[in-house]
């Protein structure tokens, strides 16, 4: 004499393979955004850093994202503008920052960064001791 098997017993459980399914999505998605990250991170941009003006005096502080690390710089007084500096940079976070200052002698200054063909960010200050800053990513 057989038994009369109960009639849930035959049926599968799904939500082990629910659970193994959303598993495969978020390692798949974060393994993509890995490889966009990493991608990213190895890019190099061009960042060009100007300034203009008719300050006699104007010193110039600029710092770069480069490799996950900020390089600082500053250069002056100058004797005379304008002042360009171009920088090859790569990592996450590129880009940098310049502000340019007017000194005892007033006149005026003009910042522009500019990141690879980017719309450069400009900024400008008039009068002595102005500073004008200009941050570009």
């Amino acid at each position: 004499m057989s038994h009369p098997m109960p009639p849930h017993a035959s049926k599968r459980r799904k939500w082990p393979w629910v659970l193994l399914v959303l598993a495969l999505l978020i390692v798949g998605g974060c393994a993509a955004l890995f490889l966009i990250v990493s991608k990213e991170y190895d890019k190099t941009v061009t960042v060009r850093y100007e300034v203009t003006g008719d300050a006699k005096d104007a010193s110039v502080s600029y710092s770069t994202w480069d490799n996950g690390a900020i390089k600082a710089t500053k250069a002056g007084p100058l004797p005379s503008l304008p002042w360009r500096k171009v920088i090859t940079t790569k990592g996450f976070a590129k880009g940098g920052v310049l502000a340019a200052s007017t000194g005892a002698g007033g006149g005026t200054v003009t910042c522009k960064v500019t990141v690879d063909d980017g719309k450069p960010v400009v900024d400008s200050a008039r009068g002595a001791y102005a500073t004008a800053t200009c941050q570009g990513f």
